[in-house]
């Protein structure tokens, strides 16, 4: 049971990251939020690539990519969507409690299942359209201090956080990139991709919001070094974790898995942040991993 200690690790240091990038950051807006978010892990996860590939292996890899038309293709499709992604992300839990808003990362599982059935004819289990249905009553239950106002209630609250269509939305395009990710994979070596992947984006998107934000990111980073290193440790971990836990399990149980970053970014949104109705939040995010389970396994 290596890998559910790995995976549960993977959870808790996405939701870690979440939090302090939010307490640490949030003043500093979106653009530098997403900054530190990728840039941060670069050295940590330079090292891990020593250390796990050869020099030899690694120049082999990056020639064979160089090669692969297909390979820089899939690439090239991921970074602008995965830009977009982590800048809607990192508005989302700036304005917005994580409580409300990183439970509806839930609905990337549902998406992909629902994009299946219309645009590819993929077949719909019992457990997958129960768990669709699991999601959705979960999402409705975040709001559920609100019921007493009348049933509409919560999805109204819904479309005033701001917040949490911007997860929904992010949530979406994770449903896009978590295909063109696996194609990637199945195009390389896991493992290499994994860790290269991530110093690319790195240094792909602080370079994009260099051109069109004009951040001044040497000045952030020298006022800030210590909390970017440690945001950026968090997430190197995670991704360690996420690559030696997927490495030895089936992907489903690993992803069903590192959803619980769900609950503890809620315990963290109160730990941080001093969130209200966390009760309410916690059951309803756990409504909505039962759905992620159900999905993923049926």
């Amino acid at each position: 049971m290596i890998w559910f200690t790995l995976a549960l690790g993977a959870a808790f240091f996405v939701a870690l990251g979440d939090a302090l990038n939010k307490k640490f950051f949030a003043r500093d807006g979106m653009v530098l939020m997403a900054t530190a978010r990728t840039l941060g892990p670069l050295p940590f996860l330079l090292f891990f690539l020593w250390i796990f590939f050869p020099t030899s292996e690694l120049l082999s890899h990056f020639s064979k990519a160089l090669q692969n038309p297909e390979f820089l293709k899939t690439v090239g499709l991921l970074l602008p969507l995965e830009t977009l992604a982590i800048l809607l992300y990192m508005e989302a839990i700036r304005i917005s409690p994580l409580s409300l808003t990183l439970p509806f990362l839930s609905f990337t599982p549902t998406f992909i299942i629902l994009t299946g059935y219309i645009v590819l004819g993929e077949k719909l289990s019992w457990k997958g359209i129960g768990g669709i249905g699991l999601v959705v009553l979960g999402s409705y239950l975040l709001h559920l201090p609100v019921l007493k106002e009348g049933p509409l209630t919560p999805f109204r609250a819904l479309f005033r956080e701001r917040g949490s269509l911007l997860m929904l939305a992010v949530a979406l395009i994770y449903a896009v990139t978590t295909v063109f990710g696996k194609k990637a994979i199945l195009l390389s070596d896991p493992l290499w991709f994994a860790g290269s992947y991530f110093v690319l984006l790195g240094l792909f998107v602080p370079a994009v919001l260099k051109l069109f934000f004009r951040p001044r990111i040497l000045n952030f980073i020298k006022q800030n070094l210590k909390g970017v290193l440690l945001l950026g440790l968090t997430q190197a971990l995670m991704i360690i974790c996420h690559m030696k836990a997927i490495s030895l399990a089936p992907a489903a149980y690993m992803i069903a898995v590192k959803r619980t970053s769900i609950l503890f970014g809620i315990l963290f949104g109160g730990a941080f942040f001093q969130e209200s109705h966390l009760q309410a939040r916690f059951f309803a995010a756990s409504i909505m991993l039962l759905g992620v389970v159900l999905i993923v396994t049926g």
